[in-house]
């Protein structure tokens, strides 16, 4: 994979708009809490819950590894895990999964590459030794990450990565995500559309964390109004006394600025309301060598979340 290869990640809008999923984090406070967080996303409920909460560098690790599992196979496909898989590769890594019952039909998407490449695409710099394992400390957390989906009768468990492995001596890296995140990648249900190049030109972690959510519920091209309150709740979703508050909406503030350098549209027609309107897309919907993917509606929530 050259550098840069990754111009967008289809994510999964219930994995973006998750409350509390993601957070802003103080030095000392990934060894105190836990993460759990269940919220109701159209007629799913999904529970996430691990042994760390989950900060903005691992909300920045999973959007390139998203991205990475669309372009890793061969040709700049995926590796695809679907049912009785042709390739070799697949069949093995359908046994690693060990996958049951009717989670047996599902499709999943491995990225392979290395920490490398990865850094490289999520724009960390070229050579750094605290970046790699930061990246590899993220892909570990999110491994450990348990989410049950529950609808009506029916409930279903996976991992947040369904599996992982890594060789740094030989520059290798293999991770297989979620069949919900796979199927998002796949155009088998509605994506939220992740511009890589905005994920590269942002510089902190406020930023990163409100872009997501902002993509989560406005298309691009497409505006919408949120209070600057519910912007702070995307980064810290916890109450803060008065003093916080205000520090809160000063840092969120200076992230919209972020955002407002990459081209979004940003109005605050009331004091702490906003009207946002998201850039046009600047990528054409396709993989390297002309291969797509099948389309689908978006259909994202159209709200704040």
């Amino acid at each position: 994979m050259n550098k840069f290869d990754l111009t967008h990640a289809r994510h999964d809008p219930a994995h973006c708009l998750a409350p509390g999923l993601f957070r802003s984090l103080k030095r000392g406070e990934r060894k105190k809490l836990k993460l759990d967080v269940t919220y109701r996303f159209g007629d799913d409920v999904i529970r996430f819950w691990g042994p760390e909460p989950l900060g903005c560098d691992d909300l920045r690790v999973l959007q390139g590894l998203v991205a990475m599992s669309a372009v890793s196979g061969n040709r700049g496909r995926g590796i695809e895990l679907r049912y009785d898989p042709e390739s070799e590769a697949g069949q093995q890594l359908r046994k690693w999964l060990d996958l049951k019952w009717d989670a047996i039909e599902k499709v999943g998407l491995v990225a392979k590459g290395s920490f490398r490449q990865l850094a490289r695409e999520l724009g960390y710099a070229e050579d750094g030794g605290s970046q790699l394992k930061t990246i590899r400390d993220s892909i570990e957390r999110l491994w450990a990450v348990s989410m049950i989906i529950e609808r009506g009768s029916k409930r279903e468990g996976f991992r947040i990565l369904s599996s992982y492995a890594s060789d740094e001596n030989a520059g290798k890296l293999f991770v297989a995500i979620n069949p919900r995140l796979a199927e998002a990648v796949m155009g088998e249900r509605p994506y939220t559309r992740i511009d890589m190049n905005e994920v590269r030109a942002l510089h902190t972690g406020p930023a990163r964390l409100i872009h997501q959510r902002l993509c989560g519920w406005i298309d691009p091209g497409k505006k919408g109004r949120v209070e600057l309150d519910t912007i702070c709740g995307y980064v810290w979703p916890d109450q803060g006394t008065a003093e916080a508050v205000k520090k809160r909406r000063q840092i969120a503030r200076r992230a919209l600025d972020e955002l407002a350098a990459l081209g979004w549209k940003l109005d605050e027609y009331v004091r702490c309301k906003w009207e946002i309107g998201r850039p046009q897309l600047s990528m054409p919907r396709c993989l390297p060598d002309g291969i797509t993917f099948p389309k689908t509606r978006r259909n994202a929530p159209q709200v704040p979340a």
